[in-house]
């Protein structure tokens, strides 16, 4: 049977010059592609038969351009390791020709930037684990173009098991929506916002401007709320409002949790109006001093759309979250995403189904509780008759109260220390009628537990 080019080893594109002889042609493009560091050092091309079938040539012309290429000092040819691109000096140049080299800018030493989890603590093993039993139970059609827009069915069985029982969510599978991360499932929400004529999201006064920036470039005024140590002050909510931004079990930045009675004013809001409450859940699992509160969707799952993601239980470089979306609301989602289910690996998914299924999930948070817990105990005492640390015991984060007029030179401070730190004030919202609040953002689930020690240690050299 004749052999097909397509049954041999690693691809190899050259481009023979026109009118040239064969093995001079192919010389020279080989010569050429090694010279012009298209084809990297150490690089192995195809064996001479190999190449000779692709290219329909005869066999002894591609050995005899390999042999005079070796013979130049382009290629190497060792038993064993086969033909290979060979590594080459670069020319010296005159000393006052060099050209002046900077190292390579670096990023801080230390960081205590909020938003992140420890990203040395992924569990790697027990994920490899679920992706192997994932891969090899996912049936044939798994591999294709995933023709549900809200993603595959296992996941959202899964999810909605895990968030009834974890964080009380009225959670119906063929209600949950995967997406590629929280911006991905407010962007959807604000062009279902905008589709509906909405203009105006309130938000609360303090939290992240790129979610404030997402909604203004759908179209969508922001409207800030008061925050205090009651989380968001949803009795300022007003009919000119269609829907609300709201972090209800820890707000971002400020570390309140909404009290029952702000709750229940904001679900009065949305029955009353018939606006909605985008409720984002990012780091709900983590309650340190009590059992978690559960989510706000619990209240009205007809009024909430419940947004959660895997980046701070698991990674955000895992680009996978969810949303449980109102009945009403689930067509017009699926029309904004598409027919398709493009935003996020198939095998990711499967994968994270059997992460949760398998109890590796809850295994997982659970360790990673008591690793959180362990850090923000250490901070407080820390900082204890230095700073006041306000907010609930829970998430990635804490709040560290500064003298009134000392936020700016604390940052200065840490950036003389080589240490990434937030001020509040950067979370403020420009239009919020806030009174002045000096503070830190401390991010302590950023650092790796080898670097917590030395990063604790620049904060306190950081404050006043």
């Amino acid at each position: 049977m004749t052999e097909s080019w397509a049954t041999f080893g690693a691809d190899l594109h050259l481009d023979l010059s026109a009118g040239r002889g064969l093995r001079a042609g192919l010389t020279e493009a080989l010569r050429e592609a090694a010279r012009s560091g298209r084809l990297a050092a150490g690089t192995r091309l195809p064996s001479s038969r190999t190449l000779a079938a692709d290219l329909g040539i005869a066999r002894n012309t591609v050995a005899e351009a390999y042999a005079e290429l070796v013979a130049e000092g382009w290629l190497t040819a060792r038993q064993g390791s086969g033909t290979r691109v060979a590594e080459r000096a670069r020319p010296r140049r005159a000393a006052a020709a060099a050209p002046v080299r900077r190292p390579a800018r670096k990023g801080p030493s230390y960081s205590l930037v909020p938003g992140f989890p420890d990203l040395g603590a992924f569990p790697r093993t027990a994920w490899l684990s679920a992706a192997r039993r994932a891969l090899t139970d996912a049936p044939n059609e798994a591999f294709g173009y995933g023709l549900d827009g809200r993603g595959r069915i296992e996941l959202r069985q899964a999810l909605a098991g895990y968030l009834a029982r974890a964080r009380g969510v009225y959670a119906d599978p063929e209600r949950i929506v995967l997406c590629a991360g929280f911006l991905h499932g407010l962007t959807l929400l604000a062009g279902v916002l905008r589709a509906r004529r909405v203009r105006e999201v309130a938000v609360e006064g303090y939290g992240l401007d790129f979610h404030r920036n997402l909604l203004v470039r759908a179209g969508l005024r922001t409207r800030p709320l008061g925050v205090d140590g009651e989380g968001a002050r949803t009795g300022e909510l007003t009919a000119a409002a269609g829907a609300v931004l709201l972090t209800p079990a820890h707000q971002f930045p400020t570390g309140a949790a909404l009290t029952p009675a702000r709750r229940a004013a904001a679900v009065d809001w949305a029955r009353t109006t018939g606006g909605l409450i985008l409720e984002d859940d990012y780091d709900g699992e983590y309650r340190y001093d009590r059992q978690p509160v559960g989510a706000l969707q619990g209240l009205d799952p007809d009024r909430v759309v419940y947004l959660g993601t895997a980046s701070k239980s698991l990674a955000p470089g895992l680009r996978m979250g969810w949303m449980v979306v109102p009945p009403g609301l689930l067509d017009e989602v699926l029309a904004a995403k598409g027919p398709t289910d493009w935003a996020s690996s198939t095998l990711e998914q499967l994968t994270l189904a059997e992460f949760i299924t398998s109890g590796a999930y809850d295994r997982h948070v659970r360790g990673m509780r008591l690793r959180y817990r362990r850090r923000r105990d250490e901070l407080v005492a820390a900082v204890a008759g230095r700073v006041g640390v306000s907010g609930i015991a829970a998430g990635l984060h804490a709040v560290l109260d500064l003298p009134a007029g000392t936020e700016r030179s604390v940052l200065q401070s840490a950036a003389w220390q080589d240490l990434a730190l937030h001020g509040l004030s950067a979370f403020r919202h420009p239009e919020a009628g806030l009174a002045p609040r000096d503070a830190l953002v401390v991010g302590y689930g950023t650092p790796s537990d080898s670097a917590w020690s030395p990063t604790l240690a620049a904060l306190m050299a950081t404050l006043p």
